[in-house]
């Protein structure tokens, strides 16, 4: 690693540390540049893992011994990586807050897979269309690595998977589920038709069949779409799917979270 300590904030590459909190800046210029942010220790050594590589480090010196652990176990994954040392006042000043885990590393984003290669093998995928908030999608991220969904597909009206926040909520397994962003619904649609996967809409809906009733006997291969926060799937999509199905309730209560819904979902309709 090349490890400068950090006085003032002028080299060019600690922009890309620069105002983590605002979201609309971040979820447009983090993908342009092809960059994302992982956040702590155990963020980046995950990310290492999955392959990805890092433009660089941002630490204070308390985590540096930390970092050449980690140098240590991973040969090769930090070499000529720039690490950059600052106390925690002009971190914050930085990054407009408190970064309570030490250390931020602007990555790389990998090249993702088109829907054909992601549909290669998968028989349990899920899809998110249109949800916004960063930690639904980080939560369905960790469902669907915990639960053993083996895809993931997100509209282009979808967070961003590798935001900051999504990626923390997700505990980093978002970079071991493949995932790509779809092209025009019509063209998902299609595409998972042609490959023999059918399209299950978990939706409130005066014809939706229990999750009891549909996971008795589901389709060998097949896609769990999800909707957006409040609305829910659109009219598009569940006009689009071979089955609308519905969690049920008790006490009241009409539906869960999407994100509690998802992993409800995924336990039922999981491969046995």
């Amino acid at each position: 690693m090349i490890v400068t300590q950090v006085v003032d904030l002028s080299h060019p590459l600690l922009a890309d540390y620069h105002a983590l909190t605002d979201v609309a800046l971040r979820t447009k210029s983090e993908p342009d540049q092809g960059l994302y942010i992982a956040e702590s220790l155990k963020i980046l050594e995950r990310a290492l893992n999955a392959g990805h590589r890092p433009r660089s480090i941002l630490t204070i010196p308390s985590w540096l011994p930390k970092l050449d652990e980690l140098a240590t176990a991973l040969p090769g994954a930090l070499d000529e990586v720039p690490v950059f040392v600052c106390d925690g006042v002009l971190m914050e000043s930085l990054t407009g807050y408190r970064v309570h885990r030490g250390t931020l590393a602007s990555m790389h984003r990998p090249e993702m897979p088109n829907l054909e290669e992601l549909l290669a093998g998968a028989t349990r995928i899920v899809i998110l269309e249109g949800i916004v908030d960063h930690t639904n999608v980080g939560a369905i991220f960790r469902s669907v690595a915990g639960i053993g969904a083996d895809a993931v597909v997100v509209t282009d009206s979808c967070a961003d998977p590798l935001y900051r926040r999504s990626v923390r909520v997700s505990m980093g397994t978002v970079f071991q589920i493949p995932w790509t962003r779809a092209g025009s619904w019509t063209e998902l649609v299609a595409t998972l038709h042609a490959n023999g996967v059918s399209i299950v809409a978990l939706a409130l809906a005066p014809h939706a069949m229990s999750l009891d009733v549909f996971s008795k006997n589901p389709p060998v291969r097949l896609a769990v779409a999800l909707g957006t926060e409040g609305d829910g799937l659109s009219a598009r999509a569940l006009g689009d799917a071979d089955a609308v199905v519905s969690i049920p309730m008790r006490g009241g209560v009409d539906s869960l979270n999407v994100a509690a819904a998802s992993a409800v979902a995924l336990w039922a309709l999981r491969d046995r």
